[in-house]
C-alpha cells in the first residue's frame, strides 16, 4: 500500500478535498493507498515516511520524497493531468 502525505496551509480544509480526490482516482485505477494530511511547514519532518507528498501550495523545502503540486485539484484546471502525474509517481 502506497502512502501519500497531502499538505496545505493549515492541514485541514484544502488538503481534505485533495486527499479525497486522490483516493477516489487511485481506487478507479486499482491502486491501494493511504492518505494523511498536514500543514506545509510539517512536511520536512514527515515526508520520509511517505511515498509521495502532494501540496496545495508552494513548498520550497528540501525532501527526498517526490513532491507534486496539486493546486489544479482545487481549481479543476488541469486536474486530470495532475491526478495522472500522482499515479505515475506512485507506480515508479
Amino acid at each position: 500500500m502506497k502512502r501519500v502525505l497531502v499538505a496545505c496551509g493549515n492541514g485541514i480544509a484544502t488538503s481534505t478535498v485533495v486527499a479525497s480526490k486522490i483516493r477516489e482516482y487511485a481506487e478507479e485505477k486499482g491502486i491501494a493507498l493511504q492518505t494523511d494530511q498536514c500543514k506545509l511547514m510539517e512536511v520536512p519532518g514527515k515526508a520520509s515516511s511517505y511515498d509521495l507528498v502532494v501540496t496545495t501550495g508552494t513548498f520550497g523545502g528540501d525532501v527526498d520524497t517526490p513532491v507534486v503540486r496539486a493546486i489544479s485539484l482545487l481549481t479543476g484546471i488541469g486536474q486530470e493531468d495532475t491526478l495522472q502525474e500522482i499515479i505515475t509517481k506512485l507506480e515508479q
